[in-house]
C-alpha cells in the first residue's frame, strides 16, 4: 500500500504526491493534531498554530505560503530537523532523502493552491524567528544556545497554546481570510 488515507477519506501518495489530492481540511486537521518539537515542549503546541503565527509575520503577499510552509508534515511524520537530511528507505528498497519527499509534497501543495514554488525567503526568516520565540516560551532551558537565537526579533508576545480543535479552526479561518472566502 503506497498511499495513506486522509482525514477526509482521500487517498494520498506521500512519495508520489498529486496536486489534485491535496485538501486544506486534511492539512489543517493533521497539523492541528501534531505537536511541535516532536512533543518536547512544556505543553501541547500544534504545527497548525505555529503556521498561523508564521503567516502573520511575513509580508501579505507571502502569507499563504507562510500558512502552508509546513504542509508536507500533514502527509509525513514531523521529523526533527537533524534527521530530515538523512535517507529513508521506501518499499521498493530505494533510498529517498526525507527532505526530498517533503519537498515533493510541498511542490504538489504549491500547484494545488496556485503558489509559485519555491517558497519566498521571508518564510524561512519568520520560521526561524518563531522557532526561537517558541523555544524561549515553550521549552525548558537549553543545554546550550540554539543557532536560531540570532533570528529572534526580541518579541516576547505570549504564546497561548491552543488545543488541537481550536488550532484547526484558527488555521482554516486564516486560510479563508487569505483566499478571500467566507
Amino acid at each position: 500500500m503506497s498511499w495513506i488515507q486522509t482525514y477526509t477519506g482521500r487517498k494520498f501518495w506521500p512519495l508520489d504526491p498529486r496536486p489534485d489530492d491535496v485538501c486544506i481540511e486534511d492539512i489543517a486537521h493533521a497539523l492541528a493534531l501534531k505537536c511541535r518539537y516532536t512533543g518536547h515542549c512544556r505543553e501541547f503546541y500544534s504545527i497548525a498554530q505555529h503556521s498561523v503565527m508564521v503567516s502573520h509575520m511575513v509580508p501579505a503577499v507571502d502569507a499563504l505560503w507562510g500558512l502552508l510552509h509546513d504542509a508536507g508534515e500533514a502527509y509525513l511524520p514531523d521529523v526533527a530537523s537533524p534527521i530530515k537530511g538523512r535517507c529513508m528507505v521506501i518499499p521498493e528498497n530505494v533510498a529517498v532523502e526525507f527532505s526530498v519527499a517533503e519537498r515533493r509534497i510541498l511542490t504538489a501543495v504549491a500547484a494545488h493552491f496556485d503558489l509559485r514554488y519555491a517558497m519566498p525567503s521571508s518564510i524561512a526568516a519568520a520560521d526561524l524567528c518563531c522557532l526561537e520565540r517558541e523555544r524561549r516560551q515553550l521549552m525548558g532551558e537549553p543545554p546550550e544556545e540554539w543557532a536560531t537565537a540570532k533570528w529572534w526579533d526580541g518579541d516576547m508576545t505570549s504564546i497561548y497554546c491552543q488545543d488541537w480543535s481550536q488550532a484547526e479552526q484558527l488555521f482554516l479561518v486564516r486560510f479563508n481570510e487569505l483566499k478571500g472566502t467566507p
